[in-house]
């Protein structure tokens, strides 16, 4: 379906499909970019989801009524990249907002991310605008197949060396431009590959990203050093067989590919970002299957931490999905986006 054409659901019209992990700068040439646009409406994030009891900046997501833009970027290599932005109603014209970059995991692609995340509904509430750009498919069902050059994984963009860093830099700098964008307060959201992805604009592109949160992706990329500090969230599932949280082939994925560890990521940016070596281990009081690791003392206000849940699986947990093929069964007791949410607006660059 041509990307123009597609529709516009809510997030209350149907489950959705959350893939699992997949297989296999020059700036001299400004973006091109084109445009379309349309108003929606969705509910706000499930009510039976439960959050871990902490002080938050965030509000719970309510009905999206803003605009959806569909739009593509052509790159220096001569791609038209896609994307799609959601602009809440809730935000003014003249004063900056934060602006979210919620990468989709791998075959999967933006709008799939959109529906599955409710990242729209928590941006009307809280007053940013996030954009869901799509990975680069194969030349046989190119909508079905994207992913990222994440470094060791993903499938066609990793196949084909996709320069992803330099796209999405150009997208967060044309979004700039043409929206009141808080320079300080850009943030990238990923799941699996995206996950990964995210992970490589921490470790590349940390002059214009102030802070990552991921789910159930590793470190991709050797020689991580970010010219400035990037906070993290990093959430997995212990029983994720996508991802394995310790690292190796997972028996459910389907790229074939031995995943580092993710401590490996979260040690590599705690050290960056120059936390305390050791870190301070948290149970939540409400959900004892929510177990987290805190880097204290990180520099320019950073965090670091790395969040594991017990029995957790790859999908994205928290919300709704279609289990096609083997991501598993969302984890229903944690909502992903809004904890990613809350972490990301509590550290902006300082």
């Amino acid at each position: 379906m041509p990307f123009a054409a597609r529709r516009v659901f809510g997030i209350a019209a149907g489950l959705v499909v959350l893939t699992g992990a997949c297989s296999n700068a020059d700036h001299a040439l400004g973006p091109a970019v084109t445009s379309s646009s349309v108003t929606v409406s969705s509910t706000g994030s499930p009510a039976s989801v439960t959050t871990p009891a902490a002080a938050s900046p965030a509000r719970p997501g309510v009905a999206a009524t803003g605009t959806v833009t569909e739009a593509m970027l052509r790159t220096p290599d001569g791609r038209d990249r896609t994307y799609r932005v959601y602009t809440p109603r809730s935000i003014g014209a003249a004063v900056p907002v934060p602006l979210l970059v919620a990468l989709h995991g791998g075959t999967g692609w933006g709008a799939q991310f959109e529906q599955g995340s409710a990242f729209d509904q928590l941006a009307e509430s809280n007053g940013f605008v996030v954009v869901y750009p799509d990975g680069v498919g194969a030349a046989i069902l190119p909508e079905r197949t994207r992913t990222w050059n994440a470094g060791v994984c993903c499938g066609p963009a990793m196949n084909q060396n996709v320069d992803d860093v330099t796209f999405l830099r150009l997208l967060i700098e044309a979004l700039s431009a043409a929206r009141p964008i808080d320079r300080a307060r850009v943030f990238v959201a990923g799941h699996s590959n995206g996950a990964m992805m995210a992970y490589r604009l921490a470790c590349e592109l940390a002059d214009k990203v102030a802070a990552i949160g991921v789910q159930a992706g590793p470190l991709g990329v050797a020689g991580c050093r970010p010219a400035k500090p990037v906070a993290l969230l990093h959430l997995h599932g212990t029983a994720d067989t996508n991802a394995p949280v310790a690292g190796g082939i997972g028996t459910s994925g389907i790229s074939g590919v031995a995943f580092p560890p993710s401590i490996d990521g979260v040690r590599t940016i705690a050290a960056a970002d120059g936390c305390e070596l050791v870190p301070v281990r948290t149970v939540d009081a409400k959900n004892a299957d929510v177990v987290t690791d805190t880097w204290p003392a990180c520099r320019a206000g950073t965090s670091v931490m790395f969040v594991q849940v017990t029995g957790a699986t790859h999908a994205w947990m928290g919300h709704p999905t279609l289990v096609a093929g083997t991501v598993g069964v969302p984890y229903a007791k944690l909502d992903a986006s809004y904890l990613i949410v809350d972490f990301l607006l509590a550290h902006p660059r300082r």
